[in-house]
């Protein structure tokens, strides 16, 4: 996925079912700077039992008493429109994603040449389906939201042992609710991922806003992802709880400049640009007034002023009680040939 942040602009089920509207996405998605856009790939009646209720953020965003099976089969595309957005992706620059819901999407993933395979919080426990991931040997992004560290743990090892090794896996922090409350997103549990499994890790976004994933950046998430919409009061359970296109782009470009600020070295030190500054900015020993020839120099004769290219006041000690060689007026920057 590279060195720089891998930030995964989200279409998810946001096209409503309408390919049209999916190729919309793609566009925005590069207009807004992403690395990758992803959909999601199911069948529903693989996915869903008849029985299935709405999450109650659903039931919120959608306003509808439907089941999930109702609700889901509504945005369900087809296999042969991802094989087109797939082109239509690589034909505008970006990568093309997908997550898969059931084995039948995994495999038609696989044979289609998707590079990374995303598993979805839901699927975190369901082990045939871990198992069937792993054995594809891809690079594989695992989302975490509503487990416990171990079950992430055992996924990852089921993973590792289906085929897939772990410098391929990247653990996605996150919090399954939409949006997020803030003081639900826990970020910092993002670091106990990494340090307990050692291993790359990311954050998947819900919250309104884009402070939290580049927040996250600054504490070492290697990849973001995010849901966006073109608009946000479009029917459908995920919309209210995505960014427009601008906002995404926002996010986009807030990531790339702090992650320009994270860049360098680590070590304190001037920087080039602070270099030519430093006379401008720091201060040095001048005369506080005029003085004749000869004159001890007391600590009320001298005051530090700018520019700062003269004797500095940390040598101030060595100055008072110096005898000068000639008169001296208010406002001269002292010299050490000014002493005797």
């Amino acid at each position: 996925m590279g060195n720089r942040v891998f930030i995964i602009a989200e279409a998810g089920v946001n096209h409503n079912g309408s390919l049209i509207l999916a190729k919309q996405l793609v566009d925005k998605a590069v207009y807004a700077g992403a690395d990758a856009v992803k959909f999601q790939t199911f069948i529903s009646e693989k996915v869903v039992s008849g029985q299935a209720v709405q999450a109650q953020y659903q039931q919120r965003n959608t306003g509808k008493a439907e089941s999930q099976f109702e609700m889901i089969k509504k945005l369900e595309l087809k296999f042969e429109d991802f094989t087109t957005l797939k082109k239509y992706s690589e034909d505008k620059g970006i990568q093309f994603l997908s997550t898969p819901f059931d084995p039948e999407s995994a495999i038609f993933l696989q044979e289609l040449g998707i590079e990374i395979f995303k598993i979805p919080s839901g699927e975190l426990t369901n082990r045939p389906f871990l198992e069937l991931i792993g054995s594809f040997g891809r690079n594989v992004i695992v989302s975490t939201g509503m487990a416990t560290m171990d079950e992430i743990t055992e996924a990852v090892q089921i993973i590792e042992q289906a085929g897939t090794s772990r410098n391929r896996i990247t653990v996605l922090h996150c919090t399954t609710e939409y949006p997020a409350p803030l003081d639900e997103v826990n970020l910092k549990a993002m670091l106990h991922i990494k340090d307990s499994l050692g291993i790359r890790v990311g954050y998947s976004d819900h919250t309104n806003g884009i402070e939290v994933p580049v927040a996250a950046i600054a504490l070492g998430a290697e990849v973001i992802e995010k849901h966006f919409t073109l608009d946000k009061s479009m029917e459908g359970p995920d919309h209210r709880a995505s960014l427009d296109p601008e906002e995404l782009k926002q996010m986009v470009l807030s990531i790339r400049n702090v992650e320009v600020a994270l860049s360098g070295d680590g070590l304190k030190h001037p920087t080039p640009s602070e270099i030519k500054n430093r006379p401008i900015a720091r201060k040095s020993i001048h005369m506080a007034r005029n003085i004749g020839a000869g004159t001890i120099i007391a600590s009320d004769m001298i005051e530090m002023k700018r520019p700062g290219d003269g004797l500095s006041p940390m040598i101030v000690q060595n100055i008072i009680g110096r005898k000068t060689k000639t008169d001296l007026a208010k406002d001269h920057k002292l010299t050490m040939e000014d002493l005797v």
